[in-house]
């Protein structure tokens, strides 16, 4: 049986909630593909989340790997293809880090590409009503910094790895004119975007 692999992130910047790890716990709650789904949250720490989920990819070898994150501003669930060798933060991070000009991966390449199929992801989650874009901006924090990674690494192995950006929920308590979106609407666009990712999987 092919495995997902979904994470999301722990709070951060005092917000109460990460809507990332909100709609991945519904995604579990209501999995119902002929697949396993391994759900975890990461820590918003620099080398840390992406020590975390490298570790889980080499203990389940998982078929479909989609890390999520929280990015306050988006209107909608946003695939992010590229991510780039560089940290730098505008706050700190959860364990207090904050890195200015920093590559993720010393001497490694300057930018990596998603292999999740985000063209059909796309025309999936627009025939399904939920909001949906591409992203070549993964910003220059742990989001990222967890995108490079998981693309350096998962690189050679064929596996289907990405990161989408989700945008904030009203649980955040944020300012009023931040878009926010249900997390179970973000879910609904994770579960599809699992899907069509394992249904792009070449037959084995």
């Amino acid at each position: 049986m092919p495995t997902v692999l979904l994470t999301g992130f722990e709070p951060f910047a005092q917000a109460p909630v990460n809507p990332s790890w909100d709609a991945v716990q519904i995604v579990a709650e209501c999995w119902t593909a002929p697949a396993s789904l391994i759900v975890a949250r990461l820590p918003v720490e620099f080398g840390a989340a992406s020590a975390a989920l490298i570790e889980l990819v080499d203990l389940h070898r998982p078929d479909v790997v989609i890390a999520t994150g929280v990015a306050e501003g988006r209107t909608a669930v946003s695939i992010e293809t590229v991510a780039v060798n560089m940290r730098d933060a505008r706050i700190p991070d959860n364990a207090g880090a904050q890195p200015q000009g920093e590559p993720v991966v010393p001497a490694a390449e300057q930018r990596v590409e998603t292999s999740l199929p985000v063209d059909r992801i796309v025309e999936a989650l627009t025939a399904s009503g939920v909001p949906v874009e591409t992203s070549d901006d993964a910003g220059r924090y742990v989001c990222n910094d967890t995108f490079y990674a998981l693309r350096h690494a998962t690189a050679p192995l064929g596996i289907a790895a990405g990161f989408i950006h989700v945008p904030a929920s009203a649980a955040m308590r944020l300012d009023s004119t931040v878009t926010v979106m249900d997390p179970a609407v973000v879910a609904k666009g994770l579960r599809i975007a699992a899907e069509v990712s394992l249904a792009a999987i070449p037959a084995r």
